[in-house]
């Protein structure tokens, strides 16, 4: 009789490590899809987020927090910021002013390089003094005690609609609006009445 039970237990032996090999299975498929759903929700995030950056309101946003990210840096440091905006190669780029030159540009300096698209277009620059720019470069300098000039940025969108981006050199706000808006310019010393 020992010949039949040893069989016997083998074969049971044998199903029980056949159970458990099935359920190690479907628990490393049930990872896998897990881990496929995570990768797959990334990905969706990041597209979304480029097709975001890519359109007018999500360029504009960005050039607009660049801005409030320069006066804000400033004012809780004693360090300078200047965004500059060029016109012929349709970029803007934000950096910490380290050495006296201003002209000079150090790599190390740069914090955000970004570039216009078609949908977003840089028209022109007023700058609160009355200096106007659609040409070469229009820099905003902003240090501990705010902008060192204010003015208006004029973007075309994709249907060539004006938007006004304000930077008021008084209270230091940043804000958007359509249309191409009017800014207080200061008066002149042969304009004053006295």
């Amino acid at each position: 009789m020992p010949t039949y039970t040893a069989p016997a237990r083998n074969n049971l032996r044998n199903s029980n490590i056949q159970r458990k090999c099935s359920a190690f299975t479907l628990t490393e498929m049930i990872v896998v899809i897990f881990v496929i759903s995570l990768i797959l929700l990334t990905a969706m995030m990041n597209l979304f987020g480029l097709m975001k950056r890519n359109t007018f309101e999500g360029q504009i946003q960005e050039f607009v927090s660049t801005l409030q990210m320069a006066v804000t840096a400033a004012a809780e440091s004693e360090r300078r910021y200047e965004v500059i905006i060029d016109f012929t190669e349709q970029t803007y780029m934000l950096r910490e002013i380290t050495s006296p030159d201003l002209k000079e540009i150090l790599e190390e300096e740069i914090i955000v390089l970004n570039d216009f698209s078609e949908n977003c277009q840089v028209a022109y620059v007023l700058f609160d003094d009355g200096e106007y720019t659609n040409d070469s470069r229009a820099k905003f300098r902003a240090g501990h005690s705010g902008w060192q000039y204010g003015g208006k940025i004029v973007l075309l969108d994709e249907n060539e609609r004006e938007y006004t981006v304000i930077v008021n050199r008084l209270s230091g706000i940043v804000s958007l609006e359509k249309g191409d808006v009017d800014i207080l310019e200061p008066k002149r010393q042969d304009e004053i009445p006295f």
